[in-house]
């Protein structure tokens, strides 16, 4: 099927999305197995000690542990808002953020950063102004709140805009506004349904139990088990995680081209991306590239930062190793394949 296809299904009764692009999986959420606090949910945190070793300190969120980088001027028993920013590794605490942000498909609402802005990536100046006094008149903004008006607000229509404005607002209030009672959940993150609305852009939605065989997303969740991917040209790769980092290992195939190498390693670029956010794999990534001569690897960066530059998960380039390995930092922003398909305990 060609476009852009959101397919929206449960796996053992969890909420879960797909995004397909052209009938090939881009990307893929499902909801974790237990309670674990998830990306975007806001607490009322109580600062516990700081651990100067580490540069930051952890906090009280309730029924869980966070870790907070910033640490200055917060002493220990001291209640304000956090936001979590990232599944915790195990053994470790949740990191969350003091910088709140209340996020949907088309605003916004900005604690501590008033005013209101539109998204840079709309260019039509006109369109830009209509958006701004759109915002203007309908913003009833907590004190101290800004407004942001996101990319797909573009070509949305106003009242649907409106109304997202007046319910982003409204939920920001009352979670800003609630009582002082020590540490709790205040708004839970997302599901991956939600996420789908939120930040996917799509030809088509199909959400119906089963979807995901009609359309040959399980046999791709499938294929994601597996290490090994199948590139174009008949090369391949091995992606594997291991504790401290994920390497990456681009074999040519039966190809004994001179460019061969730079072949596999430019298929192995276009479909990273893809792979490492199905997988949800971060932190630290080691490219064990197939052999290509040294005057092509500023071809290959240049490749390599295209290639990630719409990923919406933040990832930067770390440059070349002493053995000639490729480097990469990716945020940890989502929980590894491997743990989301693992029955609850």
């Amino acid at each position: 099927m060609k476009g852009r296809q959101i397919v929206l299904d449960e796996i053992d009764g969890r909420p879960a999305a797909a995004l397909l692009v052209d009938g090939v999986l881009d990307d893929l959420l499902i909801a974790p197995s237990d309670d674990r606090p998830v990306p975007g949910a806001i607490y009322r945190a109580v600062a516990q000690r700081p651990m100067k070793g580490q540069g930051g300190l952890t906090v009280d969120l309730g029924h869980a542990t966070g870790f907070l980088r910033q640490i200055k001027g917060i002493a220990p028993g001291e209640r304000f808002l956090v936001q979590v920013t990232g599944h915790a590794e195990a053994g470790k605490a949740v990191p969350v953020t003091p910088k709140i942000l209340f996020k949907s498909r088309y605003a916004i609402v900005t604690p501590g950063a008033p005013g209101i802005n539109v998204s840079r990536s709309i260019h039509d100046e006109e369109r830009r102004v209509e958006l701004r006094s759109l915002a203007t008149d309908v913003a009833d903004l907590p004190e101290g709140a800004g407004l942001i008006l996101r990319s797909a607000a573009e070509t949305a229509d106003d009242d649907e805009i409106a109304d997202d404005i007046a319910a982003m607002q409204d939920i920001a209030a009352k979670v800003m506004g609630s009582p002082d009672d020590g540490a709790e959940l205040l708004l839970d993150g997302p599901d991956p349904h939600a996420i789908s609305w939120r930040d996917w852009d799509a030809d088509s939605v199909l959400a119906e139990p089963g979807a995901f065989e009609r359309t040959g997303v399980a046999e791709w969740i499938d294929r994601l088990t597996s290490p090994e991917v199948r590139l174009s040209g008949g090369a391949s790769a091995f992606i594997e995680p291991t504790r401290a980092l994920v390497a990456v290992d681009v074999n040519t195939g039966g190809d004994t081209s001179q460019s061969a190498g730079m072949k596999a390693n430019l298929a192995l670029v276009r479909a990273l991306p893809a792979q490492l956010r199905c997988r949800g794999l971060g932190g630290q990534i080691v490219l064990d590239l197939a052999p290509m001569p040294k005057k092509e690897r500023r071809n290959l960066e240049n490749a390599l930062r295209a290639a990630f530059r719409a990923c919406p998960v933040e990832t930067v380039p770390l440059g070349w190793t002493p053995l000639g390995h490729f480097e990469l930092q990716r945020k940890r922003e989502r929980l590894p394949l491997s743990e989301t398909l693992t029955e609850p305990r």
